[in-house]
């Protein structure tokens, strides 16, 4: 099975200021947009980041062919523990959700 960083044009992560951050799936077509629309959930960003489903935030955007998903950052941006202070790195496990119907 494919993953949504195999069938997406990028998946990145990024600040959405000191508390939050912000995970974006860029999709090439109207096909990929609705395997991303369908398996970016709020229970499965949960899962995947450890985050209270109340907390999550979900963007559709199907003009752009975009999902945009933010929650509060587990460590507020610069503090003591925090090892990724840009938030480049926390599209990785998005980027690895697997997506049904698809072959590796």
């Amino acid at each position: 099975m494919k993953t949504l960083g195999d069938i997406a044009l990028e998946v990145r992560s990024k600040n959405a200021g000191p508390f939050w951050m912000t995970l974006e799936a860029f999709m090439a077509d109207d096909a990929g947009y609705r395997a991303a629309d369908a398996v970016i959930s709020e229970d499965a960003v949960a899962e995947l980041y450890r985050v209270a489903p109340s907390t999550i935030r979900i963007f559709r955007l199907p003009e752009l062919r975009v999902v945009k998903v933010s929650f509060p950052r587990p460590l507020v941006q610069g503090s003591l523990h925090d090892r990724d202070m840009h938030a480049g790195q926390h599209h990785v496990p998005l980027a690895g959700l697997p997506v049904p119907g698809t072959r590796a």
